[in-house]
């Protein structure tokens, strides 16, 4: 059984920055994606960011040039650097990984950031 855990969220003023994690226990095998979605109150679930086992990157249109997904594959870990945050990023983010056919999802971690 794979479970996410999520660190890193937290309160920041915008113009500022956070960096969250996942560290996923449990095989997640060699071939995969890890990724980031979001979801601000009232709205649905949105993907910010992924990473294949590759390296290969998707991002939301909107976020690219300010967000980065990285991952250190040897810890089975999938990073999010969040720079010049907005009000508007506020959301609960959830670390996702798709192997084996299954879809993983994380607890999820609030992002608040204030005006």
């Amino acid at each position: 059984q794979v479970q996410l855990v999520e660190s890193g969220g937290g309160l920041v003023q915008a113009g500022g920055s956070l960096r969250l994690s996942c560290a996923a226990s449990g095989s997640i095998g060699n071939f995969n994606v890890m990724g980031w979605y979001r979801q601000a109150p009232g709205k649905q679930r949105e993907l910010v960011a992924s990473i294949t086992n590759g390296g290969s990157t998707r991002y939301a249109d909107s976020l690219k040039g300010r967000f980065t997904v990285s991952r250190d594959s040897a810890k089975n870990t999938v990073y999010l650097q969040m720079n010049s945050l907005k009000p508007e990023d506020t959301a609960v983010y959830y670390c996702n990984v798709q192997a084996f056919g299954y879809l993983y999802w994380g607890q999820g971690t609030q992002v608040t950031v204030s005006s």
